[in-house]
């Protein structure tokens, strides 16, 4: 009987530090997810932004709204984020899914956003790719390969952003 409990309990240590170690050692919490980067928005200032163009980098996609007062609170890190590994390989991609580009270039202003805000507004198929979007901020971390790595729906902090930004690079 001894023999079987310190069998079992032997087991599930190697168990359970086998799936810690593989936790600590994967880059990503999303699994087998594809992101589809053959997408084309327009920006504020009309001009077509292609997802493909990206495509080798580390990207933060994410959805948002002017309204949305946990992505107000994200956006300057993000742009803190961008300034500090953007030279590295990463990018931040927003897509609001709300407002008139007259309204959004007031709020790019007023929030200094220096990455590309594209208009996700009438846009279902990208919407419905990524969602369902069911709350906001709805962000991706995308890898180099183009695989969802993480996926927050919410308000995340920078120091979270950061940690998986670093994994991914």
């Amino acid at each position: 009987m001894l023999k079987k409990i310190t069998t079992f309990l032997t087991t599930f240590v190697l168990l359970l530090c086998s799936s810690f170690l593989y936790a600590q050692n994967s880059a990503c919490s999303v699994k087998d997810r594809v992101a589809d980067l053959d997408f084309t928005l327009k920006d504020v200032s009309g001009a077509d932004v292609q997802f493909s163009d990206y495509a080798g980098d580390v990207i933060l996609l994410d959805f948002w709204a002017t309204w949305c007062a946990p992505c107000r609170i994200e956006i300057p890190g993000f742009i803190e984020l961008l300034d500090e590994y953007g030279d590295q390989g990463f990018t931040v991609l927003g897509v609001s899914i709300d407002d008139a580009v007259p309204a959004l270039e007031i709020y790019i202003e007023d929030m200094k956003m220096d990455y590309p805000v594209l208009i996700g507004d009438g846009r279902d198929d990208i919407k419905d790719f990524y969602g369902p979007l069911v709350g906001f901020p709805t962000t991706f971390m995308i890898d180099r390969t183009g695989n969802i790595c993480h996926q927050h729906i919410g308000f995340a902090t920078k120091e979270q952003f950061e940690q998986e930004i670093l994994s991914l690079l």
